[in-house]
C-alpha cells in the first residue's frame, strides 16, 4: 500500500533499473562530505587514546556520545523534514553544524569535556542529514531498485571514505604530526559538500494529510526491525575499537594509523553495489545479516594468535557493503512516503542509542577484564542476536518490488 508505483515516481526514476540523477547528485554530495568526516575519524582513536591518554573506558564514553548522543535531533529533524516537505533544508542544516564541529576540535585542545560537546554538535549534524538524505535517496528511487540506489550511494561515500585517510596521512605527514592541521582541512572540505548539497540536490515533496499520524509507522513489520537492527547494535563492536586493537598488534605510528581505516573503505567501495543488487534479488534481511556473521568473523580472527590484518579488514569491509544501506532499503517499503524521513529517524535513533551502549559497554569491558575477554564476550552476545533475528525476521526472505 506504501510502496511507490513507477507512475507515482518521478519522471527521472520510471526508467526500469536506473540509478536516479538525484540519487547522483546525494551520493556526491556524500563523496566530498566523507572526506571530511573520515579524515577525522581516522585519526581520533589514536588521537584520545595516545596523544591525549585516555583509557578504553573513557574513549569507549567518546566514541559512544560520538554516535548515540543525538536521538532526540534525529527525530525531532525527522519530523520537521516529512511536516513541512523540506528535507533539503534540514539536510542542510545538519551538513553545515557538522562542518562548524570540525573547527571547534581545534578550540577544545585536551579537555576532554570540551572535546564531547564538539563530539555532540558534529553528531548533530549527522543525526539532522541522515534520515532526510536517506528518504531523498528512497523517494527518488523505484522500489526495484533500492537496494541498487542505496549501493551507488554507499559506494560513492565510501570513495570519500577511501580519500579521507589519505588526506589525514599527508596532512599529517605535511605538518609533522599536526592533529589540528587534520582538524582545519577537514572543515575547508566540509564546506565543500554544503556548497554543492545547496546547488545541485532537489527536495522532494509528497502530498501531505492535515496532519500526518506518527502512528501508522509502527506497524508490526517495522516495529520489529527496528528492535532487531537495535539490538544488533548493542552487542555489535565499533570500529574504533577494532582499530585500536589492531594498532596494538601492529605497533602502527599516528601517520599509518589510518591505513586501517583506508582498507575497510576499499573493500566496501568494491562491494556495496554488488552486494544491494544481491539484496534486491534475494532478500534484503538475509544480506543484512549475513553482513554481522562477517563482522563476527572479523573478531573472532583477533581471538587467534595468528591475527591476518587483511582478511579482517575485508571482513569488516564486507559488513558495512552488507549492512548500511541494505538496512535502509529493506525499511523503506514499510514506510508511507510522506512519513519516510520520520521513519528513517526511528530506525537511526535506534542504531545510534545502540551504539552508545555498545561503546559504553565494550570500554567497560576492556578496561576491566581485558581486550580478549570483552571480544568473546561480545561475540556470544552476537550470535544469540544473530540466531533471534534470523528466526523472528521482520519481513519475507524476499524484496519487496
Amino acid at each position: 500500500m506504501y510502496i511507490a508505483t513507477a507512475r507515482q515516481a518521478p519522471a527521472e526514476v520510471r526508467g526500469r533499473g536506473r540509478v536516479a540523477g538525484n540519487v547522483l547528485a546525494l551520493g556526491l554530495v556524500s563523496l566530498v562530505t566523507d572526506v571530511s568526516s573520515e579524515m577525522v575519524t581516522a585519526v581520533l582513536p589514536l588521537y584520545f587514546v595516545v596523544a591525549l591518554g585516555l583509557s578504553p573506558f573513557q574513549f569507549g564514553l567518546l566514541d559512544g556520545l560520538y554516535s548515540g548522543v543525538t536521538a532526540v535531533v534525529r527525530l525531532l529533524g525527522g519530523h520537521v523534514a516529512d511536516r513541512w516537505q523540506r528535507r533539503k533544508a534540514v539536510a542542510l542544516t545538519g551538513y553545515g553544524l557538522s562542518a562548524v564541529a570540525k573547527l571547534g576540535l581545534v578550540a577544545a585542545g585536551s579537555s576532554v569535556a570540551a572535546l564531547g560537546a564538539v563530539l555532540a554538535v558534529d553528531r548533530t549534524g549527522k543525526g539532522l542529514r541522515t534520515a532526510p538524505r536517506d528518504a531523498l535517496i528512497s523517494l527518488s528511487s523505484t522500489p526495484d531498485v533500492l537496494g541498487r540506489a542505496f549501493g551507488v550511494h554507499r559506494a560513492m561515500d565510501t570513495v570519500g571514505a577511501f580519500l579521507g585517510p589519505l588526506v589525514a596521512m599527508f596532512v599529517l605527514w605535511a605538518s609533522l604530526g599536526d592533529y589540528d592541521a587534520v582538524f582545519v582541512t577537514s572543515f575547508c572540505v566540509a564546506v565543500l559538500g554544503v556548497v554543492l548539497l545547496g546547488l545541485l540536490v532537489r527536495d522532494h515533496r509528497n502530498p501531505l494529510p492535515a496532519k500526518p499520524s506518527l502512528k501508522s509507522l509502527w506497524r508490526k513489520p517495522f516495529r520489529r526491525m527496528v528492535g532487531w537492527a537495535a539490538l544488533l547494535g548493542v552487542v555489535t563492536v565499533g570500529d574504533a575499537f577494532l582499530y585500536l586493537v589492531l594498532q596494538q598488534r601492529l605497533a602502527l605510528d599516528a601517520v599509518h594509523f589510518p591505513l586501517l581505516a583506508l582498507g575497510t573503505a576499499a573493500v566496501y567501495l568494491l562491494l556495496a553495489v554488488p552486494l544491494g543488487r544481491l539484496a534486491d534479488r534475494v532478500g534484503r534481511w538475509p544480506v543484512f545479516l549475513a553482513g554481522h556473521l562477517a563482522l563476527a568473523s572479523a573478531f573472532g580472527l583477533l581471538l587467534t594468535p595468528f591475527t591476518n590484518v587483511v582478511v579482517i579488514l575485508v571482513l569488516h569491509g564486507v559488513f558495512y557493503a552488507a549492512t548500511d544501506g541494505v538496512l535502509m532499503a529493506a525499511a523503506s517499503p514499510l514506510l508511507p512516503a510522506e512519513l519516510r524521513t520520520s521513519g528513517m529517524a526511528v530506525l537511526q535513533t535506534g542504531q545510534a542509542l545502540a551504539k552508545l551502549v555498545s561503546s559504553v559497554l565494550f570500554g567497560a569491558m576492556w578496561t576491566l577484564w581485558g581486550v580478549s575477554t570483552a571480544i568473546l564476550v561480545s561475540l556470544v552476545l552476537l550470535a544469540l542476536a544473530l540466531a533471534g533475528a534470523a528466526v523472528g525476521r521482520p519481513l519475507s526472505s524476499r524484496p519487496s518490488s
